[in-house]
């Protein structure tokens, strides 16, 4: 039962995080380039730095949120037990 749990669980939080995966690299760095270019960071324009920096930023607080969450799920289901 709780193998159960635990394999929904993760296949909810790595649904969630594939989602925000593809929104950060493919939407902020290709479909809404153009609405983030109006803004500036640093002299650089928003959507340029997500396509060079951001998204890898992106793609760092995925992976460690993931740990974070899977975790925490080990540690709930271990209390369980």
């Amino acid at each position: 039962m709780k193998n159960k749990i635990y394999w929904k669980k993760n296949i909810q939080y790595i649904s969630i995080l594939l989602l925000l995966w593809f929104i950060v690299s493919f939407g902020c760095g290709i479909l809404f380039v153009e609405q983030l270019n109006l803004i500036q960071i640093g002299g650089f324009k928003l959507g340029f730095w997500f396509a060079q920096q951001g998204s890898i930023y992106g793609f760092l607080i995925i992976i460690f949120t993931y740990i974070y969450l899977m975790n925490r799920l080990d540690n709930k289901l271990k209390k369980e037990n």
